[in-house]
């Protein structure tokens, strides 16, 4: 399931005025450029933030996300036109051989459902050439961030903001339910324009390190690195993980 926040036309059109700050992809694009990356993969680009950003800088970027009314959003962006966009997840992926292929932000995260996710590495190491990397975040589940998001309610997260031709926006999140992997919480949003009212349910799931290294071996992947989180410092892994040379091992059973 797509959240709503991603997936509803009317959330996609808020969703960058709402987020307005993506510092967080300046380590996304400098690995980029560390790793001499030609062509990337977005896998989960949303509303083509990232995306756009290389394609800037002269990278050929394919951008793939399952929530159309995001990627509807990024292909009305000026110079769209530079990123060949993909409706779909990495399961749906054409024949390609690319230099480097992320999820930035929670996109790891968002993928909660164990076959999903194992479709999705083994769709990032088919769309990599020989040598490429894959480059993702994720939470440190040892930081217990569900904790502190347990304190979200309508007054603590209330926000108002004013998104041109669209109005105020009221919105807030709270948290409903921590059952470990997953943590789940809810988004509201009211648009004073006419009173519509629309909430989003969002899942994600917190993968120790372990787990996630013994996944992407079994995909073909070998881990060069694991990395700290400019942007959250001790609370995220950043996993730089290379295609290796032995082929993955079989699908395991769900």
């Amino acid at each position: 399931m797509v959240d709503a926040t991603f997936g509803h036309p009317r959330l996609a059109a808020i969703y960058d005025p709402l987020d307005p700050d993506r510092s967080d992809l300046d380590a996304y694009l400098a690995m980029a450029e560390e790793f001499g990356a030609r062509s990337v993969l977005d896998i989960g680009c949303g509303t083509g933030v990232f995306a756009l950003l290389l394609a800037e800088r002269g990278i050929t970027v394919t951008g793939i996300d399952p929530a159309r009314a995001s990627v509807d959003v990024a292909r009305g962006k000026p110079g769209a036109e530079r990123v060949r966009w993909l409706d779909g997840d990495a399961g749906d992926l054409p024949p390609m051989q690319i230099d480097l292929v992320t999820m930035t932000g929670n996109v790891a995260q968002a993928i909660a459902d164990p076959q999903a996710w194992r479709t999705t590495l083994r769709g990032a190491y088919e769309a990599l050439r020989p040598g490429g990397r894959l480059v993702f975040e994720t939470r440190d589940p040892a930081q217990r961030v569900w904790e502190e998001w347990a304190e979200w309610t309508r007054e603590t997260t209330y926000r108002m903001t004013d998104i041109p031709g669209v109005g105020h926006v009221e919105t807030w999140a709270e948290l409903t339910d921590v059952s470990l992997p997953l943590v789940s919480f809810r988004g509201t949003h009211v648009f004073a324009a006419d009173g519509d009212v629309l909430t989003s349910e969002s899942t994600l799931r917190f993968r120790e390190r372990t787990e996630i290294e013994r996944d992407l071996h079994e995909h073909g992947f070998v881990v060069e690195d694991v990395r700290d989180a400019p942007d959250r410092p001790g609370r995220e892994f950043v996993f730089v993980a290379r295609r290796g040379t032995a082929e993955p091992a079989p699908p395991r059973t769900p």
